[in-house]
Protein backbone atom coordinates (compact mmCIF):
# COMPACT_ATOMS: atom_id res chain seq x y z
CA UNK A 1 0.00 0.00 0.00
CA UNK A 2 1.54 3.27 -1.08
CA UNK A 3 0.55 6.83 0.48
CA UNK A 4 1.35 10.28 -0.60
CA UNK A 5 3.75 12.14 1.67
CA UNK A 6 3.00 15.89 2.53
CA UNK A 7 5.55 18.72 3.97
CA UNK A 8 4.32 20.91 6.66
CA UNK A 9 3.29 23.36 4.03
CA UNK A 10 0.26 20.82 3.30
CA UNK A 11 1.98 20.03 -0.34
CA UNK A 12 2.57 17.04 -1.87
CA UNK A 13 5.94 16.30 -2.49
CA UNK A 14 5.83 13.91 -5.17
CA UNK A 15 6.96 11.18 -2.80
CA UNK A 16 4.99 7.98 -1.68
CA UNK A 17 5.25 5.84 1.60
CA UNK A 18 5.22 2.01 1.44
CA UNK A 19 3.03 1.14 4.19
CA UNK A 20 3.38 -2.49 5.34
CA UNK A 21 0.03 -5.04 4.60
CA UNK A 22 0.25 -6.65 7.52
CA UNK A 23 0.38 -4.03 9.85
CA UNK A 24 -1.98 -1.26 8.21
CA UNK A 25 -4.32 -3.16 5.88
CA UNK A 26 -5.33 -6.46 7.81
CA UNK A 27 -9.12 -7.36 8.90
CA UNK A 28 -9.45 -5.47 12.06
CA UNK A 29 -10.57 -7.71 14.96
CA UNK A 30 -12.51 -5.01 17.05
CA UNK A 31 -12.81 -7.42 19.96
CA UNK A 32 -8.65 -7.42 20.49
CA UNK A 33 -8.91 -3.45 20.19
CA UNK A 34 -11.98 -3.72 23.05
CA UNK A 35 -9.57 -5.95 24.85
CA UNK A 36 -6.16 -3.94 24.66
CA UNK A 37 -8.47 -0.92 25.46
CA UNK A 38 -10.04 -1.98 28.42
CA UNK A 39 -6.70 -2.63 29.92
CA UNK A 40 -4.73 0.71 29.37
CA UNK A 41 -7.80 1.98 30.99
CA UNK A 42 -7.34 -0.20 33.64
CA UNK A 43 -3.97 0.41 34.23
CA UNK A 44 -4.74 3.52 34.68
CA UNK A 45 -6.86 3.68 37.56
CA UNK A 46 -5.17 4.26 41.36
CA UNK A 47 -7.05 1.99 42.75
CA UNK A 48 -6.77 4.04 46.23
CA UNK A 49 -10.49 4.14 46.85
CA UNK A 50 -11.47 3.49 50.86
CA UNK A 51 -13.79 4.10 52.97
CA UNK A 52 -14.23 3.38 57.18
CA UNK A 53 -15.67 -0.41 57.45
CA UNK A 54 -16.51 -1.20 60.84
CA UNK A 55 -13.29 -2.75 61.75
CA UNK A 56 -11.72 0.78 61.80
CA UNK A 57 -14.15 2.19 64.43
CA UNK A 58 -13.82 2.44 68.05
CA UNK A 59 -16.29 0.80 69.70
CA UNK A 60 -17.69 -2.03 72.66
CA UNK A 61 -18.43 -5.66 70.91
CA UNK A 62 -20.85 -6.28 73.92
CA UNK A 63 -23.84 -7.85 72.43
CA UNK A 64 -26.49 -4.51 73.08
CA UNK A 65 -29.29 -6.63 73.74
CA UNK A 66 -31.18 -9.99 74.11
CA UNK A 67 -31.38 -12.10 70.59
CA UNK A 68 -35.39 -12.58 70.85
CA UNK A 69 -38.36 -10.91 72.44
CA UNK A 70 -37.65 -7.36 71.89
CA UNK A 71 -39.37 -6.76 69.18
CA UNK A 72 -36.55 -5.23 67.01
CA UNK A 73 -33.73 -6.75 65.03
CA UNK A 74 -31.24 -8.65 66.07
CA UNK A 75 -27.98 -6.95 66.89
CA UNK A 76 -24.43 -7.94 67.78
CA UNK A 77 -22.66 -4.82 68.18
CA UNK A 78 -22.63 -0.82 68.27
CA UNK A 79 -19.92 -1.12 65.46
CA UNK A 80 -23.10 -2.16 63.14
CA UNK A 81 -22.70 -0.35 59.57
CA UNK A 82 -26.69 0.22 60.46
CA UNK A 83 -25.99 2.49 63.60
CA UNK A 84 -24.08 4.49 61.11
CA UNK A 85 -20.47 3.28 62.03
CA UNK A 86 -18.67 2.42 58.49
CA UNK A 87 -20.16 0.98 55.07
CA UNK A 88 -20.68 -2.67 54.45
CA UNK A 89 -18.38 -4.03 51.68
CA UNK A 90 -16.97 -1.09 50.97
CA UNK A 91 -14.51 -0.31 48.37
CA UNK A 92 -10.53 -1.26 49.12
CA UNK A 93 -7.59 -0.36 47.71
CA UNK A 94 -7.23 -2.46 44.54
CA UNK A 95 -5.12 -2.94 41.51
CA UNK A 96 -7.61 -3.24 38.61
CA UNK A 97 -4.88 -4.14 35.75
CA UNK A 98 -4.28 -7.28 33.92
CA UNK A 99 -2.02 -9.68 31.88
CA UNK A 100 -2.77 -9.59 27.44
CA UNK A 101 -0.81 -11.79 25.48
CA UNK A 102 2.00 -9.80 23.55
CA UNK A 103 0.58 -10.93 19.95
CA UNK A 104 -3.05 -9.90 20.67
CA UNK A 105 -1.66 -6.31 21.83
CA UNK A 106 0.09 -6.12 18.57
CA UNK A 107 -3.41 -7.65 16.70
CA UNK A 108 -5.41 -4.74 18.56
CA UNK A 109 -2.34 -1.90 17.40
CA UNK A 110 -2.56 -3.03 13.86
CA UNK A 111 -6.15 -3.29 13.51
CA UNK A 112 -5.97 -0.02 14.88
CA UNK A 113 -4.31 1.42 12.55
CA UNK A 114 -5.65 -0.48 9.47
CA UNK A 115 -9.33 0.75 10.47
CA UNK A 116 -7.37 4.58 9.95
CA UNK A 117 -6.17 4.22 7.09
CA UNK A 118 -9.87 1.90 5.89
CA UNK A 119 -11.86 5.92 7.44
CA UNK A 120 -9.11 7.74 5.18
CA UNK A 121 -7.72 9.62 8.67
CA UNK A 122 -4.22 9.07 8.19
CA UNK A 123 -1.47 11.69 6.89
CA UNK A 124 2.03 10.93 5.91
CA UNK A 125 4.56 13.90 6.64
CA UNK A 126 7.97 14.41 5.38
CA UNK A 127 10.22 14.88 8.54
CA UNK A 128 10.50 18.02 10.06
CA UNK A 129 11.49 19.45 13.08
CA UNK A 130 11.55 23.04 15.36
CA UNK A 131 14.46 25.50 15.95
CA UNK A 132 12.82 26.08 19.02
CA UNK A 133 9.71 25.19 21.19
CA UNK A 134 7.09 27.57 20.32
CA UNK A 135 3.30 26.64 20.56
CA UNK A 136 2.99 28.92 17.54
CA UNK A 137 4.75 26.38 14.74
CA UNK A 138 2.47 23.61 15.82
CA UNK A 139 -0.37 25.69 15.29
CA UNK A 140 0.36 26.76 11.84
CA UNK A 141 1.44 23.20 10.78
CA UNK A 142 -2.32 22.01 11.82
CA UNK A 143 -3.53 25.26 10.04
CA UNK A 144 -1.60 24.54 7.00
CA UNK A 145 -2.62 20.27 6.75
CA UNK A 146 -6.26 21.76 7.65
CA UNK A 147 -6.49 20.06 10.71
CA UNK A 148 -7.15 22.65 12.87
CA UNK A 149 -10.17 22.37 15.63
CA UNK A 150 -9.62 18.24 15.29
CA UNK A 151 -8.14 15.98 17.48
CA UNK A 152 -4.67 14.86 16.42
CA UNK A 153 -1.75 12.62 17.16
CA UNK A 154 1.37 13.30 15.61
CA UNK A 155 3.62 10.28 15.78
CA UNK A 156 7.50 10.72 15.59
CA UNK A 157 9.92 8.39 14.47
CA UNK A 158 12.32 9.40 17.42
CA UNK A 159 12.40 11.88 20.43
CA UNK A 160 12.28 15.51 19.26
CA UNK A 161 12.44 17.66 22.34
CA UNK A 162 11.28 21.03 19.77
CA UNK A 163 8.25 19.39 18.66
CA UNK A 164 7.16 17.98 22.19
CA UNK A 165 7.53 21.30 23.92
CA UNK A 166 5.54 23.15 21.12
CA UNK A 167 2.30 20.75 21.37
CA UNK A 168 2.17 20.82 25.38
CA UNK A 169 0.16 23.83 25.24
CA UNK A 170 -2.09 22.64 22.87
CA UNK A 171 -5.13 20.63 24.53
CA UNK A 172 -6.13 18.29 21.19
CA UNK A 173 -2.67 17.78 20.33
CA UNK A 174 -0.84 14.98 21.26
CA UNK A 175 2.48 14.05 20.48
CA UNK A 176 3.95 10.45 20.45
CA UNK A 177 7.08 8.10 19.71
CA UNK A 178 6.59 5.62 17.58
CA UNK A 179 8.06 2.79 19.81
CA UNK A 180 5.19 4.42 22.55
CA UNK A 181 2.38 4.33 20.14
CA UNK A 182 -0.75 2.44 21.78
CA UNK A 183 -4.49 1.57 20.53
CA UNK A 184 -5.98 3.67 23.12
CA UNK A 185 -4.17 6.55 21.34
CA UNK A 186 -4.95 5.59 18.14
CA UNK A 187 -8.19 5.22 18.45
CA UNK A 188 -8.53 8.96 20.40
CA UNK A 189 -7.59 11.36 17.32
CA UNK A 190 -9.84 12.47 14.24
CA UNK A 191 -6.39 12.63 12.34
CA UNK A 192 -3.59 10.53 12.94
CA UNK A 193 -0.04 11.85 11.20
CA UNK A 194 2.78 9.73 10.63
CA UNK A 195 6.24 11.23 10.12
CA UNK A 196 8.60 8.96 7.65
CA UNK A 197 10.73 7.96 10.13
CA UNK A 198 8.42 6.12 12.17
CA UNK A 199 6.87 4.15 9.60
CA UNK A 200 9.47 1.85 9.60
CA UNK A 201 9.58 1.91 13.43
CA UNK A 202 6.03 1.00 14.08
CA UNK A 203 6.59 -1.90 11.10
CA UNK A 204 9.59 -3.24 12.82
CA UNK A 205 7.49 -2.91 16.48
CA UNK A 206 4.15 -5.11 15.47
CA UNK A 207 6.31 -7.48 13.13
CA UNK A 208 8.39 -8.54 15.75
Amino acid sequence: MELNIINTKGKETGKKATLNDEVFAITPNDHAIYLDVKQIQANGRQGTHKVKERGDFAGSTKKLKRQKGTGGARAGSIKNPTYGNGRAHGPRPRDYGFKLNIKLKRLARKSALSQKVLDKKITIIEDFTFEAPKTKQCIELLQNLNLENKKILLVLGSNDKNVILSSRNMERFKVAQAQDLNTLDILNCHQLILSEKSIPVIETVLSA
